[in-house]
């Protein structure tokens, strides 16, 4: 077995440490600014939309060069593309409600629903996606993030159908493309009422409705469905995170 100190001085490039040091550094610099680029983009598109974005708005908003940008993204298009992936990637990821406070499974459907209208009241990115999704933008592929949602919406309902949550003869495929539909749709209607100020009251009237007709009448009596729930779900998405990263701090 060779020795594993050698390996790794093996690894290391011909210019040293100076040199892996430098690379290592560069490649968290592009990391950066390939996420400025995006939360600019996120911004801008929500601001102007599809058709009225354009890319020297893009890179003027996080203050990188033309050649900077292009290094990342090759046109608005996949730009645009790349927005949309991160609502599905990043923004899903991150909405997952850490296990604690709920008591039935069907709950979670609803506590990701209120989470992302309260994220829509402030999160430019977020909106950015939003918009990208319901603009008639025919370059893009829109479907991506109504199809994610509606997956993660099925694989959700399957489990609290499993468990005897919803009512007998539910269809989850089409509930969850109803839940996914209708709140798609209520939100565009509080931005175009109120700018999404009251989206997050607007949301829990229509969750309290769709529960009514998707889950049993005991376990409808056990649901939460608030205005201000999804700021308190933010608040302890916060506080786990702060908590991970207490301990991996300390485990260094």
């Amino acid at each position: 077995m060779r020795d594993p100190e050698k390996r790794i001085w093996e690894a290391v490039p011909p210019g040293g440490w100076a040199q892996m040091g430098g690379r290592v550094a560069r490649q968290e610099r592009a990391v950066r600014t390939r996420k400025a680029i995006l939360e600019a983009a996120g911004t801008v598109f929500a601001e102007h939309g599809y058709a009225g974005a354009t890319i020297f708005d893009v890179y003027s908003r996080c203050k990188v060069t033309k050649g900077a940008f292009y290094f990342h993204f090759a046109s608005k298009v996949e730009l645009a593309q790349a927005v949309l992936d991160e609502q599905v990637g990043g923004q899903i990821g991150y909405l997952e409600v850490p296990p604690g406070e709920q008591t039935v499974k069907f709950q979670e459907v609803l506590d990701i629903g209120q989470l992302v209208a309260y994220r829509l009241t402030f999160d430019r990115m977020l909106q950015g996606s939003i918009r990208l999704a319901v603009d008639q933008a025919h370059e893009i592929d829109r479907r991506v993030p109504y199809q994610a949602w509606i997956d993660l919406h099925a694989r959700i309902l399957t489990e609290a159908d499993a468990l005897g949550e919803l009512v007998a003869g539910t269809d989850v495929n089409a509930a969850a493309q109803m839940i996914v539909g209708a709140f798609s749709g209520v939100q565009l209607m509080s931005e175009v009422m109120s700018d999404r100020k009251d989206v997050e009251e607007r949301i829990a009237v229509l969750y309290r409705n769709l529960a009514r007709a998707v889950a049993t009448p005991e376990v409808f009596a056990r649901l939460e469905i608030s205005a201000d729930r999804g700021k308190r779900l933010m608040a302890r998405v916060e506080r786990a995170v702060q908590e991970r990263e207490s301990v991996t701090q300390g485990a260094r």
